[in-house]
């Protein structure tokens, strides 16, 4: 592995923050990871780089994630287990499925990223989450350099959460694969209102994975900025949870808030919802802003520092507690 000094991060975020790297360097097979830790007590993992946000230059080396490859473990009538490499992207990797005629992910399609980085955040989307398809992630311990097999119940898996978020795991394990559990015959999820609409306005009465996988391709390239274009890590914060009499009070004051039930006692709401009810939609301060077709997306309108996005990301949250008493919280990672 080639390490290159003071590299700047600018193309390996999607944030598009010119923050710089002590050291950089790819990692293309475990050999790489294995030596990197081998030299370096603490290392900064790159995948691809569009759920973090970069505050600060990084101490230390920056691996990129390199390691390519996927292989279908087995292939029964109503089961396949595919397994996919952590460098592989994620919407390419879902794009293969559904061209295999393999349901279970194509509600996660066009989410940007790499596979490695889908456990950790346990992406979810239109009404899935990568939990339900998720049958083991293997990973390399960086403190040992053993390699650990995690099935799905060790992973607890919560609402963008995973156990590799929290410590005593968070930074210390390198995700080497990942492997899921598809179906040949599948069960088509339309659930979430925005694709159940945009298969009526296609005419479509009987979906399969490929119309499912095209529908959220259409509401996400109409509701989402290209990170090619405007610098930006998707969905910024995650929609609050919240408690029943909580929620009842929001709904006598906003009878038309939108929500999800998640169980007797809580209720999901939005957090575009709230952050454009607060005034943000399309509001800029210098060169940051909140999206103007999706108030859950902060833009990176120039060049932006990732402290000024942070500054910006603080600023929307107060408001949204100031006049809901509602906390949202960041969904990226801030380094």
């Amino acid at each position: 592995m080639q390490i290159i000094p003071h590299q700047s991060l600018k193309d390996y975020n999607t944030f598009h923050v010119n923050q710089f790297a002590e050291k950089f360097g790819v990692v293309t097979d475990l050999n790489d990871v294995l030596e990197a830790i081998d030299t370096e007590p603490g290392l900064f993992i790159l995948g691809g780089g569009s759920n973090v946000l970069l505050t600060r230059d990084l101490p230390g080396l920056v691996i990129k994630n390199e390691i390519k490859g996927r292989e279908i473990l087995l292939q029964k009538m109503n089961e396949v287990l595919v397994r996919f490499y952590s460098g592989e992207n994620w919407h390419e990797s879902v794009k293969w499925c559904v061209d295999q005629g393999f349901g279970g992910i194509e509600n996660l399609s066009l989410i940007p990223g790499t596979v490695g980085a889908a456990p950790i955040q346990n992406i979810g989307a239109y009404g899935v989450e990568l939990k339900e398809v998720c049958m083991e992630v293997n990973a390399l311990d960086l403190r040992t350099g053993n390699m650990h097999r995690f099935y799905n119940k060790d992973c607890a898996f919560g609402y963008r959460d995973s156990i590799f978020k929290h410590e005593p795991n968070k930074g210390n394990y390198f995700i080497h694969s990942v492997v899921l559990k598809l179906n040949p015959t599948p069960t088509i999820n339309s659930s979430y209102a925005d694709v159940q609409k945009k298969l009526d306005e296609n005419k479509i009465d009987h979906p399969d994975i490929l119309a499912i996988h095209n529908a959220v391709m259409d509401i996400r390239t109409h509701k989402l900025p290209d990170p090619n274009v405007i610098g930006n890590a998707g969905s910024f914060f995650k929609n609050p949870v919240i408690g029943q009499e909580q929620y009842e009070q929001l709904k006598s004051s906003h009878p038309n808030a939108p929500s999800y039930r998640v169980d007797d006692l809580h209720v999901k709401v939005p957090a575009g919802w709230l952050i454009d009810q607060a005034g943000w939609k399309g509001k800029s301060i210098g060169q940051v802003g909140c999206y103007e077709k999706q108030a859950l997306v902060i833009v990176n309108l120039g060049n932006a520092t990732g402290q000024e996005i942070l500054d910006f990301s603080k600023s929307v949250q107060s408001s949204v507690q100031d006049k809901f008493g509602i906390q949202i919280e960041p969904e990226i990672n801030i380094w």
